[in-house]
């Protein structure tokens, strides 16, 4: 069973593999304007995992068990569990796996939006584990990034 440290640890290595996956878009593209867009992506990402690394490692043993008061009966974190294990979500594969079958810019684009869109599915069950206290607030920042991040990959595929 996942504790709420271990949550926040898969919670980093999504984000780290956001930072390869838009690392390796930046390259597939020429044109500084769409290179510089997912560069930037790539520098949120690296920010998402500070702030979850950051987060985890304020948790002490106190609010771990304040966290399964709130979740008695490990729902919350059997539903974070059949996201993280799910295949977008499989922390052990390489997020440069999906680039090899990719055919077209829209493409990668919709790969990477529908990568966001998880992201957020499982960001907001992990908010439903956090009390206020412990930062709520901060995943409410990230879900919003990463909902901007889909904002701004929907723009750029509707420009091809």
């Amino acid at each position: 069973m996942f504790n709420i440290d271990e949550i926040f640890e898969i919670a980093e290595q999504i984000e780290r593999n956001g930072v390869t996956f838009y690392t390796k878009a930046a390259e597939e593209f020429p044109e500084y304007t769409k290179k510089s867009l997912f560069l930037k992506l790539a520098e949120m990402e690296k920010e998402h995992e500070k702030r979850f690394h950051s987060m985890r490692v304020d948790l002490a043993q106190k609010e771990r068990e304040l966290s399964e008061f709130l979740d008695p009966q490990g729902e919350a974190v059997e539903y974070l569990r059949a996201i993280a294990h799910s295949k977008v979500f499989d922390l052990r594969a390489d997020p440069t796996t999906k680039f090899k079958d990719i055919r077209s810019v829209s493409e990668l684009l919709r790969i990477a939006i529908d990568i966001e869109k998880d992201s957020i599915i499982f960001y907001l069950g992990v908010k439903e584990m956090v009390p206020v206290e412990l930062g709520k607030d901060k995943i409410d920042l990230i879900v919003k990034e990463e909902m901007s991040h889909v904002s701004i990959l929907t723009g750029l595929l509707e420009s091809f």
